[in-house]
């Protein structure tokens, strides 16, 4: 049953292995900059994320990168984080970007504050993520807000959520609360090591969450050895095995090609893996690493769906 609309969830629904990627809007107030990412993965992605002041720090809107993303072509994916708007804010910046062109939305917590350029910045979290949900998904299904006020016409976006399946003490039943509040879809963290990932979907099949949700894996080119090591480190719930680092190192001058090599034996291993949905492919800055994955992966042409 078609909930939204969203063409990312009609392609999901029609069987299509869907490719989503993600645009970072500027430290500055340029909307040129996410133009020109968006323009970039026009025809190589179905949807594209943008993000929402990522790592805890600023940037530009969500929203106002979500409207030059629809202006370029693509259709967006707004994120929104519960880290830095109360119920009132999330609200009103749902309804503004379903104005602008959101059809999509995912549903984070956001990365702590601390993390960021403003290390003192006192979170919000008037609600969590899954009151989040609650409430993109009853503007959709009933017009009316979490204390059932009205609003006609009422965003009818497509719901999604992050999950990180190999972080350490990983809890499943997180993922069955998104689903139980009204996500649609989940997009995780990065993958690298295939063979762990698959064994969560073979738990998260058991649990039947593949058939409530779709399920897009995250890949991400790593541009050399030490940007592995980074998110190895750095980033929770990314597994990044000796045997792909050891491998770019050895390619030294040629370590981005073979991040690209990588990832895309990754997609194909994701591929065939029981029911997966898609890719959630991120360039980590580089839309044309983004490009060269869905290229050399055979996802292209996209579906031209109205």
């Amino acid at each position: 049953m078609i909930r939204s609309d969203s063409r990312l969830e009609r392609i999901l629904h029609k069987g299509v292995f869907a490719v989503t990627a993600e645009v970072v809007p500027p430290r500055s107030a340029d909307g040129a900059a996410v133009t020109e990412q968006a323009r970039a993965l026009v025809g190589y992605a179905d949807a594209v994320n943008v993000t929402d002041n990522p790592t805890g720090a600023v940037h530009m809107s969500s929203v106002a990168g979500a409207a030059s993303v629809a202006m370029a072509g693509l259709e967006p994916v707004v994120q929104l984080t519960t880290r830095d708007r109360n119920r009132l804010g999330l609200t009103s910046d749902l309804l503004g970007a379903w104005a602008l062109g959101a059809r999509n939305v995912l549903c984070l917590t956001g990365d702590p504050t601390s993390f960021g350029d403003h290390p003192t910045a006192k979170p919000v979290f008037d609600i969590d993520v899954l009151d989040l949900i609650r409430l993109v998904a009853r503007l959709r299904s009933e017009g009316r807000s979490l204390v059932g006020q009205a609003m006609d016409p009422a965003p009818r976006l497509f719901i999604g959520v992050a999950d990180l399946p190999l972080a350490p003490r990983y809890d499943p039943t997180r993922l069955e609360q998104k689903a139980d509040a009204g996500a649609d879809f989940v997009q995780t963290q990065i993958v690298y090591d295939v063979d762990a990932f698959g064994e969560w979907a073979d738990d998260m099949r058991s649990r039947g969450i593949f058939e409530r949700m779709f399920v897009l894996g995250g890949v991400a080119p790593p541009r050399g050895p030490r940007s592995a090591r980074y998110l190895r480190e750095h980033l929770p719930g990314v597994v990044v095995p000796d045997a792909v680092i050891r491998e770019l190192d050895a390619a030294g001058d040629d370590a981005a090609a073979s991040g690209v090599r990588l990832t895309v034996e990754v997609v194909a291993k994701l591929k065939a893996i029981e029911g997966l949905a898609g890719v959630h492919v991120m360039g980590l800055g580089k839309e044309e690493s983004v490009r060269r994955v869905i290229e050399a992966a055979g996802l292209l042409p996209r579906p031209a769906l109205a």
